[in-house]
């Protein structure tokens, strides 16, 4: 993954070299060799039985923004000038990274002059988007547009984008950084890029997907120094927060957290890692992507095109004298299999699923193929939530709102605070904040479990407990004014208001 400063310069000789350096790596993809190069033009050669010789050109012309001219050389030939000019063959890896001995960390910069309107385009998206604290941008052609949106505190939002004729030259842009295939544009690809802004570095993963009219590009912006991972500041309950960290110091047992993609899961399941990081304790993870480097923790990421997936990675961990894990994510049986039997023999195993509340977790195990004994007997706590976006609190307005079958049932009048707009949030609402459905793993439920109650059976002993629903928990927020009840349902789907 390389590192790539943001801020644009003046041409000078080191960025010349940069540039050459990322040409010649693509022209190694085609086993092309560069014969010249000036400000207007760049000639390469290729082998004469070569015939993919347009898809080069396109490529070179979208990084270089050069004219460029393709020759075929015969192989005595193309071997004949490689002898004259070693320097300009790099050697590349196995899986067609460049070694670092192949040239310095910015070879793909973005603050490369070969293509300075493209550059200084991606520069002020860029820009843009971690200044106001997205998540997500998405470069998306049409027709006779470009369009260019952020995601922000889970809204999506669009932003001033390049003019049409530069959308190719984006896209090519964009592809070159995360170190795709440029020719490729009929299959999806991934890849990763970091860039450097104001001394702090930012990971990106890139996706591209043929649409339409072109390439979609979204980038995936992982703020990686500005997680706060403290479990007070992730708007548990006093209760809810006792009962996470209870089950934090079980020596072994099962904790899941539930929620939709993009719900704070990983933030939740890392905030009770940091709570357990001490040099007594030997903590891994396997994940995908990891997402939040976090130092004391033995992180491993999985990679399907090795076979390196959830299962066999687990399985590893349990011979590495593991005292706590983590799960990214219980995707199939056999994950949760053996994550059931480590929380059963002597590890504390922490993971996510995709389920829409507590109970339903219970039964989406069973479909799994766990039988209901195994998970009473390893279970220890299950976390459902959603992430609400917060009032901006600069104007944040008053507003008697009309509940509509609310939490409690009831219909009426109840004075409420609304999102305006401003200066400081641009919509009427700055950070998110967590709400959260607590399910703690009682006797009774363990009964219940090895004896297959359903969901409702379940869900009516959880609310004799005294669980709060995830709407309840966040009317809370509601009532003190630090969210809007239209906010509220929006995320969790339930009630209207007027």
């Amino acid at each position: 993954m390389t590192d790539i400063p943001l801020n644009p310069v003046s041409p000078t000789d080191s960025q010349r070299q940069h540039s050459d350096a990322s040409l010649d790596s693509l022209c190694q993809r085609y086993k092309a060799i560069i014969v010249h190069r000036d400000k207007q033009t760049i000639r390469v050669a290729c082998h004469e039985a070569e015939a993919e010789t347009e898809t080069l050109s396109n490529v070179l012309r979208f990084a270089s923004g050069l004219k460029v001219q393709v020759e075929r050389w015969p192989q005595a030939r193309m071997e004949q000038h490689k002898e004259k000019s070693p320097s300009n063959v790099k050697q590349e890896s196995a899986t067609g990274e460049q070694s670092p001995s192949s040239g310095s960390p910015e070879d793909n910069a973005l603050n490369d002059q070969s293509d300075a309107p493209v550059v200084n385009v991606l520069n002020q998206i860029l820009r843009q988007a971690i200044s106001r604290r997205a998540s997500d941008i998405h470069f998306e052609p049409y027709e006779n547009s470009f369009r260019v949106r952020v995601r922000i505190d889970g809204v999506l939002q669009e932003i001033p984008g390049p003019e049409f004729s530069m959308a190719a030259g984006v896209c090519a842009r964009l592809k070159i950084m995360g170190q795709l295939n440029v020719a490729e544009r009929r299959l999806p690809q991934d890849g990763q890029l970091s860039v450097m802004l104001q001394n702090q570095r930012y990971s990106m993963r890139v996706s591209s997907l043929p649409t339409l009219h072109g390439e979609k590009i979204v980038l995936r912006i992982l703020h990686m120094t500005q997680q706060d991972l403290a479990m007070s500041q992730l708007g548990f309950t006093l209760r809810d927060l006792e009962y996470f960290k209870a089950a934090l110091k079980h020596p072994q047992g099962l904790i899941l957290v539930t929620g939709p993609t993009g719900s704070g899961k990983t933030v939740t399941l890392y905030s009770g890692l940091r709570h357990l990081n001490a040099i007594s304790r030997n903590i891994s993870s396997v994940e995908d992507p990891v997402e939040i480097p976090v130092s004391g923790i033995n992180q491993t990421q999985i990679n399907s095109k090795t076979d390196l997936s959830f299962a066999s990675v687990l399985r590893a961990l349990l011979r590495q004298d593991p005292d706590v894990i983590m799960v990214g994510e219980i995707r199939d049986r056999e994950t949760a299999e053996i994550a059931v039997k480590a929380a059963q023999t002597g590890h504390l195993v922490l993971s996510t699923l995709h389920t829409n509340s507590t109970c339903e977790t219970l039964t989406r195990l069973r479909q799994m193929g766990i039988e209901g004994f195994h998970i009473a007997a390893s279970l220890r706590l299950v976390i459902a939530q959603r992430l609400v976006r917060k009032l901006c609190p600069h104007c944040r307005k008053p507003h008697l709102s009309l509940v509509v079958n609310g939490p409690d049932g009831n219909s009426g009048p109840a004075p409420m605070w609304r999102a305006a707009g401003c200066n400081q949030c641009f919509s009427g609402y700055y950070g998110r904040m967590g709400i959260y459905e607590i399910l703690n793993i009682t006797p009774r439920l363990q009964q219940a479990l090895v004896a297959d109650a359903s969901v409702s059976e379940l869900s009516k002993i959880a609310r004799e407990q005294g669980q709060k629903t995830l709407q309840e928990a966040g009317m809370l927020l509601v009532e003190q004014g630090i969210t809007s009840l239209e906010e509220l349902y929006r995320v969790t789907g339930e009630g209207h208001c007027a």
